[in-house]
This record gives structure tokens, sequence and C-alpha cells, in this order.
């Protein structure tokens, strides 16, 4: 037997049987054997005969398995390549991922072989499906951000290379679903989307409408997501998709669930169980049973509902689907709550966390690791574009003068070391500069004047007697150093945090200004403080400036207001607004002062958000305004502070 033979065997084994007991179908063989013959080179005609156009939509194994055999048998590649990919979609559907990776991986390397960028790009995107179907996000992603990288390269116009980008794009916003990031996984459905609504791609604005719901749902925008899963819905009925009608139906159960509109849910899942189990498709049977019996055991149906659970728990569990396990798992715990079966209900409800716990780990690590391994991946990609315009240089040059060649080529690589390492070094120094950054920062924060004079005010309180407030003081100011420890440590804290720290910051300050000052903080409700992220104690320098030299030598009525607004999709602006004497008379009276009173440096705070900024396409801006009253005194002063958000 040929090696091709072996191949082919081996590949096929799961559909052996199934194409010995079932009579080769005449005129499937008659469109084969047209499409052979002519062994036509559009990868996209031949898929889309091997798309069975059945109500169910579902990729025909014996098309495939023929195709495949006869492409074999006679060196046709590109019938290979289509075999293979639509052979490892069905395995997919049938939840036989390992075999499935091992026909895209084939069709892969056939693509490469023939020097088919555009059904490689294709075929990663199927490869990526497939890894994220089993949750192993790291492997998906490198294969969506290749497919994305390669269509790009190709920057071709067609139709069928557009898709691959929406394709590849929408998968990204995937990913980011599956590590919680949803509004980075939106921003990348609304890229996505524009391009489907170009190429009129139906299918691709379903599924789009779909994974906006998702995110909004998660987002607890459920009125929001309700409008997008029905859009989805629509355009899977006007297609037909069976698939598509599944996803939605489940997805319109889980919101309502939500919403508390208890029998809405169940109407939509008790709606499309029966097209489930016609599907034939374990992944959608077992998230299907989950929401089925979530939605029982709201309506009080509580017998049924434990036989979904169960069902649903044990396919999952069997098929290693994570999040049907998650969502089973927890709706057990709360059934066997609500029937006061405790050790039940605790032993569920413990499995329900750690499988969580162990799965937004694993894709956190990964996330990491992908970001970590960016550049490596570009640089591959740089490297391919170098070998292939190398390639044209010899073939032009090599007859006609192979000693300028060698002496060109070695130019380039010594080139290409020298700037590596002049790459290599900028990156160390920056990881040195930013070393130095926290290290100050640390010793500015834990500044031992403010620590002393803030345990010297709450001394005062012991002293006089006044527990409470003593304690009361004590509480936050021992917050207030936990805070200033925990941070130290990370790049980066939500505005929520950051904001809560300044009101214990404040609180200190307040005492050794006997509660004088009248601190305000005012927030646009539109915003959401704990998406947006700050460099840790990035105020804290303004305040204290505000504090100490601008309210210090005011008699009375001393007031600080912090406001935070959003300017742009891109742009937070938040500012510092006190009523002191102005910058002017504070310099005048520290100029005359023998002592100066050090705050934590204003030019250290700007490294910090320069090294912050670096990330993001806006830069951050720090201005002062001096205010005035009508006849031109001094009111005070106003410090705007502006960094860039994702």
């Amino acid at each position: 037997m040929t090696k091709k033979g072996i191949l082919f065997l081996f590949l096929l084994s799961p559909f052996l049987i199934f194409s010995q007991d079932k009579e080769s179908d005449e005129a499937t063989s008659e469109l084969i054997l047209k499409y052979f013959k002519e062994k036509s080179n559009n990868y996209f005609e031949i898929d889309s005969l091997l798309y069975d156009l059945t109500n169910k939509k579902v990729h025909n194994k014996e098309k495939s398995i023929k195709l495949l055999e006869l492409s074999l048998n006679n060196g046709y590649i590109i019938g290979q390549i289509a075999a293979h990919n639509n052979i490892g979609l069905i395995l997919r559907q049938e939840s036989n991922y390992e075999l499935s990776v091992k026909h895209y991986k084939k069709a892969i390397e056939l693509s490469k072989k023939k020097n088919l960028p555009e059904i490689e790009a294709f075929t990663l995107n199927l490869l990526g499906a497939c890894y994220r179907r089993s949750d192993d996000v790291r492997n998906a992603l490198n294969c969506h951000q290749a497919a994305l990288s390669i269509s790009k390269r190709i920057n071709s116009k067609s139709y069928d290379n557009k898709k691959i980008n929406s394709i590849s794009i929408n998968s990204i916003g995937n990913i980011y679903l599956a590590l919680q990031q949803y509004n980075l996984a939106l921003n990348e459905f609304e890229k996505s989307i524009e391009i489907s609504k170009e190429l009129n791609n139906e299918l691709g604005l379903a599924i789009n409408y779909e994974n906006i719901g998702f995110a909004q749902e998660k987002l607890l925008l459920f009125d929001e997501a309700i409008e997008n899963y029905k859009k989805s819905l629509e355009v899977n009925e006007s297609i037909n998709s069976t698939r598509g009608k599944i996803i939605c139906y489940n997805n319109l159960s889980s919101v309502y669930l939500k919403k508390g509109e208890y029998k809405k849910s169940l109407e939509y899942v008790e709606q499309i169980y029966p097209t489930v189990l016609d599907y034939n498709n374990n992944y959608y049977l077992a998230r299907t049973l989950a929401n089925y019996g979530a939605a029982l055991l709201k309506n009080d149906q509580l017998e049924e509902a434990e036989l979904k659970l169960k069902e649903g728990h044990e396919l999952s569990k069997k098929y290693n689907f994570t999040k049907s396990e998650i969502a089973a798992t927890g709706s057990l715990a709360e059934l066997y709550e609500t029937q006061e079966k405790f050790d039940l209900a605790y032993s569920y409800y413990k499995k329900s966390v750690d499988i969580e716990r162990e799965t937004v780990g694993q894709k956190n690590i990964a996330y990491v690791n992908n970001l970590i391994s960016k550049h490596d991946l570009q640089s591959k990609i740089n490297e391919i574009a170098f070998l292939e315009t190398q390639s044209e240089i010899e073939s032009l040059q090599f007859y006609r003068n192979r000693n300028i060649l060698i002496i060109t080529l070695i130019t380039i690589a010594l080139l290409s070391i020298a700037l590596y390492s002049i790459y290599r070094q900028r990156l160390l120094n920056n990881d040195r500069k930013i070393l130095l950054l926290e290290q100050q920062a640390l010793q500015t924060q834990m500044n031992p004047h403010f620590i002393f004079n803030a345990l010297n005010s709450i001394k005062l309180y012991i002293i006089n007697n006044e527990q409470k407030q003593a304690v009361y003081y004590l509480n936050k100011f021992s917050k207030l150093i936990r805070n200033i420890l925990d941070v130290s440590k990370i790049k980066e804290v939500s505005l929520k945090e950051e904001l809560a720290t300044m009101d214990l910051y404040m609180s200190i300050e307040n005492i050794r200004f006997s509660n004088e000052i009248n601190y305000q903080v005012d927030i646009n409700p539109s915003m959401n403080t704990d998406t947006i992220k700050v460099p840790p104690l990035i105020l804290q320098p303004f305040l204290e400036n505000a504090l100490w030299h601008g309210l210090s030598s005011k008699e009375s009525n001393k007031k600080i207001t912090l406001t935070a607004n959003k300017v742009s999709d891109t742009v937070v602006e938040v500012n510092i607004i006190d009523n002191g004497i102005g910058r002017s008379a504070a310099a005048k009276i520290k100029e005359g002062k023998s002592l100066k009173r050090k705050s934590i440096g204003i030019d250290l705070t700007k490294e910090r958000l320069k090294t912050f900024s670096e990330d993001y396409d806006d830069e951050f801006s720090l201005t002062y305004h001096d205010l005035t009253n009508e006849d031109g005194s001094p009111a005070g002063t106003k410090v705007s502070l502006r960094f860039p958000i994702a």
C-alpha cells in the first residue's frame, strides 16, 4: 500500500463504516468528477460543492471522502485541501477535536506547499475555531492572528480575502469574550460587522449580531443584548441556518432568565429543544440542556430540572465542554439548595467555582503569554516577507553577479543583528526605567513625614480620650497604608480603586486641618470607573499640592473638588479644583520659608504617566488654570489631567 493510501485510511477511519454501509450517490459522484476532471483552482467553488444545501446546512461526508480519495490518488492538491477542511469541520461538529485538528493541519501544510496564502488563512481560521471550541485559547489566538496577518499581507480586495479578514477579526473578538474582556470584544465585532455589511454577507452579520449581544449580556445590558439576538435570529431564519437559530434561542433563553422573566426563558428553550435533538451536535445539546434545566428550576419544575441538568452535566463532562459544565453544576447547586440538600448543594457549588477558577486562570495565562509572544509572531512574519523578497533578488541577480549578492546578504544580516541589538538595548533600558520609577514611586508613597504627622494626629484623639474618632481614623490610616503597599506591585488600577484610595488619603490629611477641608467628588454617572485603568496613586501629588500650597494658608471655607469625565471614547479628563490662595501667592510664601516642604514630585508623576501612555494611541496631558474672581483676585487653582484609556 502507498504512503498516500495509508494516510487516507488513518485520517478517515471514523468514516469507513459509514461510507461502506451507504451506497454512493450518483449525482454526488458526477459533480465531484466534473470538478476533478477540470482540476479547478477555485477552492471556494469546491468548498460550496461539499456543502449540503439542505435545510440543515451541514457538510456532506460522502462528498468529502470521495473527493479526498480521488485527489490523493491523482495528486490534486486543491481537492485534498477542500476535503480535509470539510472532514475537519464534520469532526468538530461531532466533538472529535483531536482528529479535526489533524485534518486542518494537513490542509495548512498542503496550502503552504502549493503557495496558496488565501486558503492557508481560511484554514487557519477553521483551526482556530476548533481550538476555541476545546477552550485552547492560546493556540486559537495564534491561529486567528496568523490568518489576519496573512490576509493583510496579501492585500487583496477580493470578496474571499475580505471575508477571511472579517472572520479573523470576529474570532479575535471571541477570544476576548473567553477572556472576559467584553469591551475589547465589542470593538472587534464592530469592525467585523462593517466588513460583513460591505460584502452583504448575511451569515457574517448573523454571527456578529449574536456576538455583540453576548458581550452586552455579560455587561448586564440586557435590553440591548435582546435586540441584537433578535436581529441575529431574523437573519438566521432568512438564510435557514439551523445552527444559528439554536444559538439565538439559547441566548434569548439565557438573557430572559437573567432579567427575571422566567416563563419567557422557558418558552424559548422549549421551542428549540426538539431541533437541537435532531441537529445531533453534542456541544449545542449540552448547552441547551444546561439552559433548559436552569429555566425549569426558576419555574419550580424541580424534578424535570434535575433530569435535564444532570444530563447536561454528564455530556459536558464527557466532551470537556467547560462553559456548559460550569452552568450545569451551578444550577444543580442552586436546585439542591432549594431542596435543602445542603451537602449536595455545597459539593456542586464547589465544583462550579473550581472549574471556573481553573479555566479563567488558564485563559489569562494564555492571554498574557500571547502578549509577550506578539513580537515573536511579527518577527516571523517579517522574516517570511524578507525571504520572499530575497528570493526575487536572487532569481534576478544570481547569474549576473554572485559576489555582489553574497556581500549584500552579509550586510543585511549584520545590519539586522545591529538593529536587533539596538532594539533589545532599548527594551532593557525601558525596563530599567520602569523599575526605577516604581522604586521611586514607592518611596514617595510611603513618605515618612506624612506617616509621622498622621500618627501624631491620631495620637491626639487618643490623648483626648476620643476613642471612636481614634479608631475611625486609625482604620482609615491602616487601609490607606495597605492600599499603598498593594498597588506598589502593579502597573495599573481601576479609576474606582484610585478614587477610593484618594478618599482615604484626604480623610487622613483632613485631620491636620481640623476637618475644615470640604472634599467633594463628582463623577459622570455614564462612566464605568471599574473598567477605566490608571497608574496607581497618580492623583495624590495634585491633591497634596492643593492642600499644602493652595489651602494651608487660607483662613476658612476651604474646598477641594475632584471631577472626572470622558472627553472621548479613548480619553478621560480628571480635574482637581481648589479655592485656595492661588499659585502666585503660594510661590511667594514658599520663597519666604526657610524650611521648604517637599511634596511627591510632579516630575516623577509626569514620567509615570508618559510610561503608562506608551501602550496607547493617545498621550497624556497636564495643564494648570489660575482661577480668579470678578475683581481679578485669585480664586484658586484648577489642575486638568487627561490620560488615555482602552
